[in-house]
């Protein structure tokens, strides 16, 4: 059996709970056995998994649950994978999967790979998984065959697909312990969707010359959805908020579509969103390091081109 946690931060389920799921259901699928997702603590609609592949999806709604803490949660999905008997346990490649998979893999006397990218082949028994190494510069391959296996999954690495139906939700019975963390401010950003999660992101960089500027960038994310980003020396330079820098020090994402404006393309830059499907560069400077990874670049003035691309999309979407 395969068993997804499906993360669901205060009650709601994030992109990357629906990919975990689907991506389940597929692995689930090549072993003949089923795919059950595991939620935790109170949740508005946790039948909706069924609909990405689940085949039953259980649910404890502790108050020690109510906020997260690696330890509380690791022992009671490990808990509920030695219930199941579950062959292999997959989380989601986030903040909280990443502090979640070792403390699993230690307490199911697991075989663990941290950001896979596609579905693993099935050899002898043994699952042969993909990941990327060495910041996105090369692949590798990993051979798990413990008895039991887990899997953190990249965002954006599958697309969610609907292939069941709504379930009606299972009470689990857990271990539960109270957590030795006591939370005393929560601040969460709201209203835009996570860069890890997103599949389009606008990003800019010190070519923006002044934060003033950053209307345009903003502008053209609005047309496109895209959440937005900037460089480590714009997060450092306090221009934009720290949870907008991308890159090796700051967040790695893999959107469907990253754009980059006014970005030289620093290694530490590009080790962070190289795994993008697709890169546009905006920059004046035809040697800026950035146009060697892009798929689409654009020599020019950013402050002409991208209002003159933003109001191109706008016609285009209102034609089509």
């Amino acid at each position: 059996m395969v068993l997804v946690f499906a993360e669901s931060p205060r009650g709601q389920f994030k992109k990357s709970a629906f990919e975990a799921v689907t991506y389940g259901k597929k692995l689930a699928d090549a072993l003949g056995v089923s795919c059950v997702a595991l939620t935790l603590g109170p949740l508005h609609d946790a039948g909706l998994l069924g609909e990405y592949g689940a085949s039953r999806v259980l649910n404890n709604n502790n108050t020690a649950f109510e906020h997260f803490d690696s330890q509380v949660y690791a022992k009671a999905i490990a808990d509920a994978a030695t219930q199941l008997g579950a062959k292999v346990v997959i989380l989601s490649h986030t903040s909280t999967g990443k502090a979640l998979a070792g403390r699993l893999a230690v307490r199911l006397k697991a075989g663990l790979i941290s950001g896979a990218n596609q579905l693993p082949q099935i050899e002898s028994g043994s699952l042969l998984v993909e990941k990327s190494v060495f910041s996105g510069k090369a692949l590798a391959q990993y051979k798990l065959n413990g008895a039991v296996n887990i899997i953190s999954l990249m965002g954006n690495a599958v697309k969610p697909e609907m292939t069941g139906s709504k379930l009606e939700p299972e009470t689990i019975q857990l271990t539960v312990t109270p957590g030795k963390i006591k939370i005393k401010e929560l601040k969460t950003q709201e209203g835009t969707v996570p860069l890890p999660e997103a599949e389009i992101v606008v990003s800019a960089g010190r070519g923006m010359k002044d934060p003033a500027n950053w209307g345009i960038v903003e502008e053209l994310a609005a047309t496109l959805g895209a959440t937005t980003a900037c460089s480590r020396p714009v997060a450092d330079s306090h221009w934009r908020p720290h949870h907008e820098h991308v890159g090796q020090t700051g967040i790695a994402i893999r959107p469907n579509l990253y754009i980059a404006i006014g970005i030289s393309g620093a290694i530490q830059h590009l080790a962070g969103v190289n795994n993008s499907k697709v890169i546009v560069v905006i920059n004046k400077d035809p040697e800026a390091p950035f146009f060697k990874a892009a798929d689409y670049g654009v020599v020019g003035d950013l402050f002409e081109v991208v209002p003159k691309l933003n109001e191109a999309i706008k016609k285009y979407k209102a034609a089509n």
